[in-house]
């Protein structure tokens, strides 16, 4: 695909890992797409895998990961906030090289999962600690929970993992001063103005 072929030509960093997994997902039979700024590869229309690099690591990331047997355990969270998707990690070509065949299993198991049709049991926005910096603000504004509880349940989700994530209580504070105008609007976090 031609924007997999332009992307691989300008990416500094993991050119030969990231060709080399290229040749691994299109030997399994995947059909190659370019989504979310990076090679991805899709059986039937479904995700199963994308490839990515990052400063320290290349990766390829199982979009349904967590219902992977993962025998060699291989596969990583990448935070604790994700839910479906897990990564294979390499630092080096080498590291590709030796996986190739416990890769290409990973794989066949990815597509099995599409096939059978398994979904990741994803959270509840309910399941979703709210900081009690943000309690204490509905607390004196209760125009802004009214508001927030509105919000659709991926918007609320964004907002609390945004607030949770800030280790100081100042911090915490800080981000939900920010985001009341947005929230009263009706606005996630990253909506952008019309």
């Amino acid at each position: 695909m031609e924007k997999v072929d332009r992307y691989i030509e300008k990416i500094k960093n993991w050119k030969e890992e990231t060709i080399i997994l290229r040749e691994i997902c299109l030997e399994c039979g995947l059909e190659e797409d370019f989504k979310w700024m990076h090679p991805c590869y899709t059986f039937q229309g479904k995700n199963i895998v994308l490839i990515h690099g990052f400063k320290e690591y290349c990766a390829l990331l199982f979009h349904k990961g967590a219902l992977l047997n993962d025998a060699n355990s291989l596969l990583i969270q990448q935070t604790e906030n994700v839910q479906s998707a897990r990564q294979i990690r390499f630092i080096n070509k080498q590291e590709v090289i030796d996986l190739k065949t416990i890769i290409k299993t990973y794989i066949f198991e990815a597509i099995e999962v599409e096939k059978t049709g398994l979904e990741v049991k994803m959270k509840k926005t309910s399941e979703y600690k709210v900081p009690h910096e943000l309690d204490e603000t509905f607390e004196n504004n209760p125009e802004l929970e009214t508001a927030f509880y509105n919000l659709t349940p991926g918007r609320q989700r964004g907002y609390l993992l945004y607030f949770s994530q800030a280790k100081q209580s100042k911090t915490r504070i800080s981000r939900i001063e920010k985001s009341i105008p947005k929230i009263l609007e009706g606005k996630g976090l990253n909506d952008r103005k019309v």
